[in-house]
């Protein structure tokens, strides 16, 4: 029998057919090279409709990375990130060990400069990309206002009443008979004016103090050592640790100085260490 049609035509027709039939398939068929033949089907991959995924196979979806603190959160952990977030200037208060306000909106500045999302909690991949910009901080600089945790007592604090005071870890543990009922961070005399190491008493109790020498109140002053004195510091309150005093043991608590200085009596014992 006889097709119709010019034998180019019907080859046109028949290899339109095959292409047709190699893209249902999945392949592609190579163009004629210059000896007018066709070269093999390469195959590909046609994508899929979410409605041809057998159920339960869809592709699942890129996990968030996990968060390590949020607000509300507190601790050694948080103080550290405050510390670095400090070292690239997102944070300036602080540290506090307390995930607050300040700090969620310096992780939100952060994670927004970096092109990460901008949750304002510290998941693993913005604590990732901080340490790398940062160093591990510093014993002072993870509390440069203070709040660290007091060196352990003094033998010679064990007994009696006593004010403890570490240069260490510049705290004052006030203990009786060996109990330690308040520790407030205080800080010391500069190179120039150190604070005296010893064993002193509390010769003096003076609420409204202020210097002669360097006309400075000294509000709940208690005097151990020539003009030297335990006493609240509007300074240490204001700078922390950035300033220092004339040889004094500056508190930065006043609520916490003026509950010392109401339970604090003359003849009390004083121990200076490192």
């Amino acid at each position: 029998m006889r097709i119709p049609g010019t034998p180019a035509a019907l080859f046109a027709s028949a290899a339109a057919a095959v292409t047709a039939l190699a893209a249902l398939c999945g392949c592609t068929v190579q163009p004629p090279g210059p000896d007018g033949k066709h070269g093999l089907p390469v195959r590909i991959r046609l994508p899929e409709s979410r409605s041809s995924w057998p159920a339960g196979t869809a592709p699942a979806a890129q996990p968030a990375p996990r968060v390590l603190w949020s607000p509300g959160d507190r601790g050694p952990a948080v103080r550290e990130l405050q510390a670095r977030l400090r070292q690239v200037a997102w944070l300036f208060a602080g540290p506090t060990g307390s995930y607050d306000g300040p700090t969620e909106q310096a992780v939100r500045g952060f994670q927004g400069k970096r092109g990460l999302p901008r949750t304002g909690a510290t998941d693993a991949e913005t604590w990732r990309r901080l340490v790398a910009m940062t160093r591990a901080p510093g014993r002072w600089e993870l509390y440069p206002m203070g709040g660290q945790p007091a060196a352990a007592a003094d033998p010679r604090c064990l007994t009696g009443r006593v004010l403890c005071v570490s240069k260490t870890s510049r705290t004052l543990r006030w203990m009786v008979d060996g109990r330690t009922l308040s520790v407030l961070s205080v800080r010391f005399g500069s190179q120039y004016t150190p604070t005296r190491e010893g064993v002193f008493t509390v010769y003096w109790k003076s609420r409204h103090h202020v210097s002669t020498l360097y006309d400075a109140p000294m509000p709940y002053a208690l005097f151990f050592s020539g003009g030297q004195a335990v006493h609240y510091s509007y300074d240490f309150a204001a700078r922390g640790y950035a300033g220092g005093s004339h040889g004094c043991v500056n508190v930065r608590d006043e609520a916490a100085m003026a509950r010392l200085f109401a339970q604090v009596r003359t003849g009390d014992k004083v121990v200076v260490y490192w």
